[in-house]
C-alpha cells in the first residue's frame, strides 16, 4: 500500500515519516524509563510491566487536569500523543499506526496525515482535560484521529474501494467502544476527541481525489512537526537537568 503513494523529495517518503513517528515514541518511552530509574514499574503483569514513573511522565509532557491546572502545561496537549505508560500501551499504538498511517497517507496525502495525527491528538487531550481526566498520555487520541479520517473517506468516496475502508474503519470503532467499556484505564474522552476530530478534518482538509496536496499542507505539517519536536526536546533537556543535577 505505502508504494502506491508518490513523493517528489526523495527521503521524505511514507515510509521515512512512519518510522520517523514510531521512532519519536520509542525514543520518548526509552527515555521515560531511564529517568524513571528504581522507581520504574517491573511487574510479571503484561498490563503493568515497564511502567515509567508518573512524576517523570509529568514533567516530559503527559497531559489531563492536573499538569494543566496546577503547572498550566498547555503544551501537553501536543506532547501528550508521544507517550505512553507501558510495555503493552506502546507496543498495541505502534501496531495501529503502521496499520492506519500507509491507509491515510495513501488517500490523504503524506503531510495531511500528519497534521491530522497533531491536530486530533490536541483535540482528544483538550476533551480529557474538560472531562476532568486527572492525568493522561499515550498516541490513541491521534490514532482515533487517523480512524475518524478514514472513516469519512470511506463514507465520501462510496465505491467498491469506500465501502471496504468505512466498513474495516467502523469495525475499528466498535472495537474501541467496547475496550473502552471492558477495560479499566481508558481515556474515552480522548478517544472520542480524536475520532470526532479526525471526521471533521477528514471534510476539511479533504483527500487526494478531491484536493491534492498544496504548498499549504506542507507548511503546516512542517509547522507542527518543528513545534512537536522542539517541544519533547525541551522535556528532555530540562527532564535531564532536573533529575541528575
Amino acid at each position: 500500500m505505502m508504494t502506491q503513494y508518490k513523493n517528489t523529495h526523495s527521503f521524505l517518503t511514507p515510509s521515512f515519516v512512519m518510522n520517523a513517528m514510531i521512532y519519536t515514541n520509542v525514543i520518548m518511552f526509552f527515555i521515560s524509563l531511564v529517568y524513571s530509574g528504581k522507581n520504574m514499574i517491573l511487574s510479571f503483569n503484561p498490563f503493568y510491566a515497564f511502567t515509567p514513573s508518573m512524576d517523570v511522565l509529568n514533567f516530559l509532557g503527559a497531559s489531563g487536569r492536573f499538569p494543566i491546572v496546577k503547572f498550566e502545561a498547555w503544551w501537553s496537549l501536543i506532547t501528550a500523543n508521544w507517550l505512553h505508560g507501558g510495555l503493552l500501551h506502546i507496543l498495541f499504538n505502534m501496531m495501529a499506526l503502521k496499520t492506519l498511517a500507509p491507509l491515510v497517507m495513501k488517500e490523504f496525502g503524506l503531510y495531511r496525515m500528519f497534521s491530522i495525527y497533531t491536530l486530533t491528538g490536541i483535540a482528544g487531550f483538550l476533551l480529557s482535560y474538560f472531562g476532568n481526566v486527572y492525568l493522561t498520555i499515550g498516541a490513541s487520541s491521534g490514532l482515533c484521529g487517523l480512524i475518524g479520517a478514514s472513516l469519512f473517506f470511506g463514507k465520501s468516496r462510496g465505491g467498491e474501494w469506500g465501502r471496504l475502508v468505512y466498513k474495516q474503519t467502523l469495525g475499528w470503532v466498535v472495537t474501541l467502544i467496547l475496550i473502552g467499556f471492558l477495560m479499566p484505564n481508558i481515556n474515552n474522552w480522548g478517544h472520542g476527541g480524536g475520532l470526532i476530530a479526525g471526521i471533521f478534518l477528514g471534510w476539511i482538509f479533504g483527500y487526494n481525489e478531491k484536493r491534492r496536496e498544496n504548498i499549504f499542507d506542507k507548511l503546516a505539517a512542517a509547522i507542527f512537526a518543528g513545534i512537536t519536536y522542539w517541544l519533547l526536546l525541551k522535556s528532555v533537556v530540562q527532564g535531564f537537568f532536573l533529575i541528575y543535577t
